[in-house]
């Protein structure tokens, strides 16, 4: 009798997914509410406690990719969203980028989607180019966040800097079409996924200009995280045709402290609920197991590797 109730007990813990800690707690960082890491960050968070119902989830809206690795960092989340470009500044350490030293905690979970880096134009400011934006209002979002260094980047290949702005505003994606749909400003730059609801929100207001990014300018960021991509046509209200962009890899990460059997936990959660992931937001049907482990610029958590090994991606 004894023996049937150890079968039974361990058949029930194998189950119950994980050995983890009943006191466990997962704080997911994501981004702004108006972006796409927000509702994919509670869609994960949903997934996870399904998962591990012994352990405790929150969802944490930040100011996304910078502020999410330098938390991480600090031991104040276990799972983050963040661009590929930020992810390897903090690896580095590029203070310029908002990284003051070397960010050596942190482990790579899964390469997830790509982050298209949109420029939308109110119509009526006569935008149609990259050069027309000189003299312009615009917003690049908040200070350092991954947006932010995003349109750096790409104005400064473009042969531009903020000075040739008439103004240059910091803010999320929610406040910047605010203000685009006020007459406020003239362009918002958003580095998130196709569809964003911000940018769906300003076409659905105003008559919206997308800007070509061309592929010369990509090439001229001299940075191979950035990739040519195309905007597809009508993924926005008037966008008829399709649209030259840069886009760039995002990636969930955790740190060295978080326990394998966490990570392991995590990383299982999120190949096994992307259904869930989609239907939160639309950017989850580019997640695909098989880019998993595609340009990752940081060490990959063993709790992962388990994963990946488990499914064959790992050897």
């Amino acid at each position: 009798m004894s023996k049937l109730l150890l079968r039974c007990a361990f058949a029930l813990a194998l189950a119950a997914g994980p050995a983890v800690a009943a006191d466990q707690f997962i704080n997911v960082l994501t981004g702004g509410t108006s972006g796409v890491y927000y509702p994919l960050g509670v869609a994960l968070a949903n997934a996870i406690g399904k998962a591990m119902p012994q352990v405790k989830t929150s969802v944490q809206a930040t100011k996304a990719s910078v502020e999410n690795l330098n938390l991480l960092q600090a031991g104040r989340g276990e799972i983050a969203f963040t661009l590929g470009d930020s992810l390897s500044d903090a690896w580095k350490g590029n203070e310029d980028a908002g990284f003051k030293t070397p960010l050596k905690k942190l482990r790579g979970i899964a390469a997830i989607y790509p982050n298209y880096i949109q420029i939308v134009a109110r119509a009526d400011s006569g935008i149609k180019t990259l050069a027309d934006l000189k003299g312009k209002s615009v917003s690049v979002g908040a200070p350092k966040s991954g947006t932010e260094l995003n349109a750096r980047a790409i104005f400064a290949a473009a042969g531009m800097s903020y000075k040739d702005f008439a103004k240059v505003e910091y803010l999320p994606f929610g406040e910047s079409v605010e203000l685009m749909k006020n007459r406020q400003i003239d362009v918002t730059l958003q580095s998130a996924g196709l569809g964003v609801s911000a940018l769906r929100d300003l076409a659905s207001s105003v008559d919206i200009v997308v800007v070509a990014i061309p592929a010369d300018v990509i090439k001229k960021t001299n940075d191979p995280a950035y990739l040519p991509a195309v905007i597809p046509a009508n993924t926005y209200r008037g966008q008829t045709a399709d649209v030259p962009a840069a886009a760039v890899q995002n990636f969930l990460v955790t740190h060295e402290d978080v326990s394998d059997e966490v990570v392991y936990g995590m990383t299982k959660a999120l190949w096994t609920s992307l259904d869930q992931l989609t239907a939160a937001h639309s950017a989850a049907k580019a997640i695909d197991l098989k880019h998993a482990l595609e340009g990752m610029p940081v060490p990959l958590h063993p709790g992962a590797q388990k994963y990946y090994k488990e499914v064959g991606l790992l050897k």
